[in-house]
């Protein structure tokens, strides 16, 4: 009877709690949203199989000397995936659009309003019984609303390392959410007459130009903002590698074997940050609350700066470019692209929409070191 009864005990139907099963059912939710729906499926496939495995009673994934508890440590807590991902991106990224239209820095700027307006409101949800936001936290929740998953785990994992699980999930939903959110923002703020507004052709970018971009941007950055060079300077490293033309092979591994690898890592150790005794509180709800807040109004206040700017320019911009600002690359720029085509097919954006899309990248990093340098200890 008593071998019996070690056995039972040591199964996990014996030691299952309640909010483990929950978890465990978040985690497949985004199973089905990355396998179904294809919302960003290299992301969430990844971080859902890791909640699954870290709520798994007696398995110890998250304990020292488990999987997932070094693949944090390593990774995460050291910052080091996200900057390789951003080196990635980097490589991945064509300037050409905003080198082009240097104008377009002004939108990728202006979609990050919504970060800074989330601080506040995150500060004041500490008025909600059982939400205690230091300004840590604050800073740290509102770069969800710039849509990049890999800034909104460095910050957070500078900031506020036990809030990562839920400000990194809350980041990946949203921007795997950019074509349900952003539409409807989209639509109420332009008339169909400005959503069928065609943009005059861009101009012919050099190779010559492609090549300085990065290397001046990261002398800005070093000018004046040395705590955002570690994302933006990991960022210029990828593109230069791009544009050289002298580092295919290296290029070629950061956009793929390289970013992949680091991917799989990043999401597993995103997931075991989703554990039942860390995610179901509160301050998570708060958090997914406030994400959506930045987001949507990190779109409204680039929709408004396009119509601005559409009224101040000589040549013609339409509005709908200013919500690719988030820097959601790219699918915010499809999405623009998606809304204009169906106020005129004759209206091809994509290339447009990817000048504010890339300076959104750059406009969330920016932000982040912006953030790091006034709260960060």
């Amino acid at each position: 009877m008593d071998l019996l009864t070690t056995l039972w005990h040591s199964t996990g139907l014996a030691n299952f709690e309640m909010g483990q099963v929950l978890m465990m059912f978040i985690g497949c939710g985004l199973l089905y949203l990355a396998i179904v729906k294809k919302f960003e499926p290299l992301l969430l496939v990844p971080i859902g199989f890791g909640a699954i495995l870290t709520n798994i009673p007696l398995a110890g994934f998250t304990e020292v000397g488990g999987l997932l508890h070094y693949i944090y440590y390593a990774g995460i807590d050291t910052g080091i995936f996200p900057l390789i991902i951003f080196m990635g991106v980097g490589a991945m990224t064509d300037f050409g659009a905003l080198i082009a239209n240097p104008k377009m820095l002004l939108l990728g700027a202006a979609a990050q309003f919504g970060i800074f307006t989330t601080l506040f409101g995150a500060i004041a949800l500490n008025a909600v019984p059982g939400i205690e936001f230091t300004i840590q936290d604050a800073a740290a929740i509102a770069i969800i609303g710039g849509a990049d998953g890999p800034t909104a785990i460095f910050l957070a994992s500078k900031l506020a390392p036990e809030l990562l699980g839920a400000i990194a999930v809350a980041a990946y939903s949203y921007m795997a959410l950019v074509p349900i959110i952003q539409p409807p923002i989209m639509r109420a703020l332009t008339t169909k007459k400005e959503r069928q507004i065609q943009m005059t052709q861009l101009r012919h970018v050099t190779k010559i130009e492609k090549i300085m971009f990065p290397l001046a941007v990261l002398l800005l950055t070093i000018f004046f903002l040395p705590a955002a060079t570690p994302l933006v300077g990991m960022f210029c490293f990828g593109n230069l590698m791009r544009e050289s033309g002298v580092v295919d092979r290296l290029s070629f591994t950061s956009q793929n074997e390289l970013i992949n690898i680091v991917t799989i890592f990043l999401g597993l150790g995103v997931g075991s940050k989703l554990s039942a005794d860390k995610f179901l509180n509160v301050e998570t709800l708060g958090i997914l609350g406030l994400g959506a807040v930045a987001f949507s109004i990190g779109t409204a206040t680039g929709v408004l700066m396009a119509k601005l700017m559409n009224k101040l320019s000589k040549d013609p911009i339409n509005p709908l470019i200013g919500a690719a600002g988030v820097s959601a690359v790219p699918m915010a720029a499809r999405v623009a692209n998606k809304i204009g085509l169906e106020a005129n097919p004759h209206n091809f954006l994509l290339m447009h929409a990817m000048g504010p899309n890339v300076a959104g990248v750059l406009g969330s990093a920016v932000a982040a070191g912006v953030l790091l340098a006034l709260v960060g200890n």
